[in-house]
């Protein structure tokens, strides 16, 4: 079995954990994250609105607040570095009566107490002159609120990451952890990897790695949350994200709309408290509360524009029925084991603040010799959609590939498909070329373009199209 030595191994390849890895490639370690999945964002990462938070919503002072409105404002700069998608639209939250309204005060607060900005209520006037289509007689505006996709970032961060050293270990699942000699083993039962300092950042299963490390502190629950995806005709609903009042009791923030970098209206989540870790499926009880609760704040919203529907799973440190909404965990354990416990909502948003935490606790232990090879910026991603007339007919010139639209919802070409194949991160799964392209995004959600793609990949002797990877074969015969 394959036995490498790293300073630093990062279990988790969501957002948090590719940020942490990415932080960290700024200096001369050797770094490996390891992943149980087949692709980055796999898990909460991937599962969400794509929402860069401002942090009123989180309790006062608390890490969650800080960390969100500081990530917030650092996201913009970070956005033009990795060429991700990003667009600031406002966060309204939405109320009708005078109890309402003074909820909205105290809210409005705490977000300044975390440092928001431009927070303020807006009378129902305003309201409906911003957001015409939207149920209220009041908002608070929280105007720094912006939407990413969430995929892309990981992505962006995890190529990033790559491209200044880091490996990444995919489809390997942290089975066995032990400690001898300063030295930690991560045994996936295929691959043994040794490293100086471990960072849990496994989301979900954070309190599982936590235990094969000999620590049974923190308890994580699953909290489920269902999502809806509208079709791209109902994006004049809204411009910005509708929010409900926060109910008091689940610790949530309530069934909310977004806006979508893709152009789709998100409806969602739920909040459902389950046993499996690994449960992500959807519910007819559940997606009918979501298209409910939408219509409380937009009317017009039907359930016959609803085209997908997905779930995932958020880390909870608080019990089902709890107010407490809980706070992010960031801690060292003896031994230079650093836990990354509870990071749920805001966590997206609060990615690069508590990636700077970790690497002032493992510059307590290593030394951080700056890496002068270190390129902040991720090679950009030709997408031809949003390509001129003009540099569209020069790039078929050079390829005519780009010239042929294997995905006519999303307008996405087999010169993007075979780009999106050549990741830097070596992922070929049917899901991987979905969230590199949106191929499959659309109305059909795949029905037109899945028999092109598998195409594709007989032109490139590609012998087995998977959907994420182990276990999930498409084909059960070579494609040919």
């Amino acid at each position: 079995m394959p036995e490498k030595t790293y300073d630093v191994a990062i279990i988790g390849a969501g957002v948090v954990g590719c940020s942490v890895a990415r932080e960290l490639s700024r200096f001369k370690l050797s770094i490996a994250v390891v992943e149980k999945e087949s692709d980055v964002a796999e898990g909460a990462s991937g599962a969400n609105s794509g929402v860069i938070h401002t942090g009123f919503k989180e309790p006062k002072l608390s890490l969650k607040a800080l960390y969100c409105s500081e990530g917030n404002r650092r996201f913009p700069e970070i956005a033009r570095e990795l060429d991700v998608p990003y667009k600031k639209v406002g966060t309204y939250t939405v109320g009708e009566t005078i109890e309402d309204l003074k909820k909205l005060e105290k809210l409005k607060e705490a977000g300044e107490a975390a440092g928001a900005i431009g927070l303020r209520i807006l009378e129902e006037k305003e309201l409906k002159q911003r957001e015409p289509h939207v149920k209220g007689n009041f908002a608070l505006l929280a105007p720094e609120g912006g939407i990413t996709d969430p995929h892309e970032y990981t992505i962006a961060l995890a190529e990033n990451a790559a491209q200044n050293g880091v490996i990444f270990y995919f489809n390997n699942e942290v089975k066995k952890i032990k400690r001898k000699d300063g030295l930690y083993t991560l045994d996936s039962g295929k691959t043994k990897i040794k490293a100086k300092i471990v960072v849990n950042s496994a989301g979900v299963q954070a309190g599982k790695i936590a235990e094969l490390a000999g620590n049974r502190k923190h308890a994580v629950n699953a909290c489920r949350g269902e999502y809806l995806v509208l079709d791209k005709k109902t994006s004049n609903l809204i411009t910005g994200m509708i929010y409900p009042m926060p109910p008091e009791k689940t610790g949530g923030i309530g069934v909310h709309l977004t806006p979508t970098i893709g152009g789709n209206i998100i409806i969602g989540p739920t909040a459902e408290y389950i046993n499996c870790l690994e449960d992500t499926s959807t519910t007819a009880e559940r997606i009918s509360e979501l298209v409910d609760g939408a219509r409380f704040l937009v009317p017009e919203i039907n359930p016959k524009h609803v085209i997908h529907e997905y779930s995932g799973l958020r880390a909870k440190t608080v019990k089902a029925g709890e107010a407490n909404k809980g706070d992010f965990i960031i801690e060292e354990n003896p031994g230079m084991f650093i836990q990354l416990i509870g990071i749920e909502s805001p966590g997206l948003t609060a990615a690069p603040v508590i990636a700077d935490k970790v690497r002032e606790i493992v510059g307590r232990h290593l030394k951080l010799e700056p890496n002068k090879k270190f390129n902040p910026k991720r090679n950009k991603r030709l997408k031809f959609s949003q390509l001129s007339d003009a540099e569209k007919e020069e790039l078929i010139k050079k390829n005519p590939d780009y010239g042929i639209v294997v995905c006519r919802c999303e307008q996405v070409t087999k010169g993007e498909i075979i780009e999106s194949l050549r990741n830097p991160l070596g992922v070929g799964t049917l899901k991987g070329i979905r969230i590199r392209t949106r191929a499959g995004m659309g109305r059909c959600q795949g029905s037109f373009c899945m028999p092109k793609i598998m195409e594709i990949f007989r032109e490139l002797n590609i012998k087995e199209l998977t959907l994420k990877g182990c276990e999930s074969s498409i084909c059960v015969r070579d494609l040919r």
